[in-house]
């Protein structure tokens, strides 16, 4: 049976909601700051896996980068190419699944952002994704995952909230913890030009040490945790939960 990340109707409806023009600025600011958190140059070979429409893998194909794009959804590659091809950037962007998808020790650097990991109902998935982002690494290759922490989501966690978005349409969203903190479900409301769009999705939660975990069964050596692009600690202050984890 297919699960919510695997059909197109999700991206498709909330495509403006996750993608707006604020978020295409703030790929462009993070994307030096993870290159200089990561120690990734500017030559590298970088895999951006679950890239979407591809914002940050844009961001580092500007800066020179050797840059490959990953997602399992059509229309987002498609789009991540269209990009590309507008603005005279070489990337390459591939439609794959995260648990099928390697390439062994072809990429200096890989990424996964904004939140693209905990979407399979089965752990073992998650982790089979990891391995697979390891095994393409070349060795001494690094990897930055970057989502919302279990420290940080309870922190800040709030049940219902409404947000206005650029465009004037109105999205509400309701999140649950089940069970015992290991997902967040959340359903999504919008109200746009007079219609209404509504869905329900899950993410597995990780803590830092829960992520740190994992990396390592999946293959990875050393694993630093961050709150923020700057470098600060995962701690009581994180904003984001970050990885770093060398080969």
């Amino acid at each position: 049976m297919s699960t919510w990340h695997d059909t197109d109707r999700f991206w498709h409806d909330f495509h403006d909601v996750m993608f707006h023009r604020r978020r295409w600025e703030q790929a462009e600011e993070e994307a030096d700051d993870i290159l200089a958190l990561a120690g990734i140059v500017t030559d590298a070979a970088l895999l951006d896996m679950c890239c979407g429409p591809g914002r940050h893998a844009l961001a580092f194909a500007r800066r020179g980068l050797t840059v490959t794009g990953v997602d399992r959804t059509e229309t987002y590659i498609s789009q991540a190419q269209d990009r590309a091809s507008e603005a005279g950037i070489e990337a390459r962007f591939v439609v794959g699944d995260a648990r099928a998808y390697r390439e062994p020790e072809r990429y200096d650097a890989a990424v996964c952002l904004y939140t693209s990991f905990g979407y399979f109902e089965d752990p073992e998935d998650d982790l089979l994704l990891l391995k697979n982002v390891c095994d393409s690494l070349k060795p001494g290759g690094v990897f930055v995952i970057d989502m919302n922490g279990k420290e940080v989501s309870a922190r800040a966690f709030k049940g219902r909230a409404w947000d206005d978005l650029e465009d004037g349409s109105r999205l509400l969203e309701h999140r649950t913890v089940v069970p015992d903190w290991e997902w967040i479900e959340n359903e999504w409301v919008l109200l746009k030009d007079g219609e209404q769009t509504t869905d329900t999705f899950r993410v597995r939660m990780y803590s830092g040490v829960e992520l740190k975990q994992v990396l390592g069964q999946a293959g990875f050596g050393s694993v630093s945790l961050h709150g923020d692009w700057s470098g600060t600690p995962y701690d009581d202050h994180a904003r984001r939960l970050i990885a770093v984890a060398r080969k």
